[in-house]
């Protein structure tokens, strides 16, 4: 299928999520996103090979949601499943859910390992309309009679190779021998194996297929470094590059929402106007902060990946990762929004011990090793890796381990409420995630809160 470029209200999206699509700044939709989203809304298969960073978390959240939003009644129903192989990556398509059904009268919820179930447990009993999990913790409730999957509409499995590098190939045939026989199914994986083009050519029918190849190359203008340093240090290195001459309007980057807030708070202490913004914020404060980035009043912007996703700032001469990412196609898109229109910018990323994984693989990605500044006043406790250790692990082709820890869950408030997901180091299942932001309307005469 030819992937053709056109903007988002020819894709036949319906009014509120096209309201959410702008008010997140996106202009036009991805290659993947164009070529993927009509047939999704006409309820054919999909096969997709594409990698994170290509936009195909929209390519299929998108229609997901107005698939399950024309289907919605009074009460929650499950019609929609996500399995993806991390609790990571859970979190990051929960919180795409959370801006992109921003505007919906929807309920979902992310359920992951590592973490207590009897949150998880609550929030399926009170109901919801699409749930993101990762094998074996939806296994797990399945087996205890807690999740049913008789009624589901829509079914994705995402990274599929990633599922079988993992050993998850088994725990994903037992899942789909628990769906319904007549079902959607929207099926990604970067690479197609043998294994892999043999379980979706058991799971698809007739789908249409889309391919798209990863952005794996960084501008040649942008300057890119790397700064080891302990995360206790990191909050101090920032305040100190900050601080050299010709750093000027600067997005920097953290991991979590939370973190966010901390760094952004952090630079105000220390004298350096900053804001953060990601989905916890409300519209009139992301507002705000964009104003005062492009106005220059607010010369640091602090993000999460997933609010950053719709800044379009020109003059951006810094990005700084103050927390590496754990997709290592994420930075290429972080460093891209700098050096810009032919200009020069950029790049430096801050490496604490637990994150020299995540940079084998970005290394291994981008083909090339970030130089390094040891001459900074906070060098880490361990020793930086030697140049030929990264090289030799970086080519072994296997990917870095997952080490981000999940945050303690937190409790939702009472009644039908509830926050939006976590970012990339999930806040466990929150728990109960409205598609809507956080304000709500009183509840309707069938007892359902309904969206503003």
């Amino acid at each position: 299928m030819s992937l053709t470029r056109v903007t988002f209200s020819e894709l036949g999206l319906h009014p509120k999520l096209l309201r959410a699509v702008e008010e997140a700044g996106y202009e036009a939709p991805t290659p993947i996103q164009s070529a993927s989203i009509p047939s999704c809304l006409s309820g054919k298969d999909l096969l997709g090979c594409a990698q994170t960073g290509t936009g195909k978390t929209a390519a299929f959240t998108l229609p997901l949601l107005q698939r399950v939003f024309q289907a919605s009644g009074d009460q929650p129903k499950l019609r929609a499943l996500v399995l993806t192989p991390t609790r990571e990556l859970a979190a990051q398509i929960g919180e795409s859910f959370s801006t992109y059904g921003k505007h919906l009268d929807l309920y979902h919820t992310v359920i992951f390992g590592g973490v207590g179930q009897a949150p998880q447990e609550r929030e399926l009993r009170r109901g919801v309309d699409a749930l993101i999990a990762t094998p074996g913790r939806l296994l797990d409730l399945m087996e205890q009679g807690l999740c049913k999957l008789d009624d589901i509409e829509v079914f994705v499995l995402d990274e599929a190779d990633r599922m079988l590098d993992m050993g998850f190939l088994p725990a994903v045939k037992r899942v789909v021998r628990a769906l319904p026989k007549k079902r959607q199914t929207l099926f990604f994986s970067a690479t197609m194996p043998p294994e892999i083009r043999e379980l979706a050519e058991s799971l698809l029918v007739d789908p249409v297929s889309v391919a798209v190849a990863p952005i794996s190359a960084t501008a040649d203008r942008i300057e890119q470094r790397i700064f080891f340093v302990d995360k206790a240090n990191k909050r101090k290195l920032l305040t100190h590059v900050l601080r050299q001459p010709g750093v000027g309007r600067t997005l920097v980057f953290s991991r979590t929402k939370h973190g966010a807030n901390r760094i952004a708070e952090h630079l105000e202490k220390s004298g350096i106007r900053a804001a953060a913004i990601h989905g916890n914020k409300s519209q009139g404060a992301r507002t705000r902060a964009l104003s005062g980035f492009r106005d220059a009043s607010i010369p640091v912007l602090v993000a999460t990946d997933i609010a950053a996703r719709g800044i379009d700032v020109s003059g951006v001469t810094h990005v700084i990762n103050v927390d590496l990412p754990n997709v290592p196609e994420t930075y290429v898109h972080r460093i891209g929004r700098t050096g810009r229109a032919e200009a020069e910018g950029i790049a430096w990323s801050f490496c604490e011990a637990e994150e020299r994984p995540y940079l084998i693989d970005i290394e291994r990605l981008i083909q090339q090793h970030i130089p390094r500044d040891e001459d900074h006043p906070f060098p880490p406790s361990q020793p930086p890796p030697p140049m030929t250790e990264l090289s030799r692990r970086g080519s072994s082709g296997q990917r870095a381990p997952q080490s981000a820890k999940p945050q303690r869950p937190k409790r939702p408030r009472p009644g039908r409420g509830g926050s939006q997901t976590g970012h990339a180091r999930p806040e466990a299942t929150k728990d109960r995630r409205r598609t809507g932001g956080q304000q709500r309307s009183a509840k309707g005469p069938s007892g359902r809160a309904r969206a503003n």
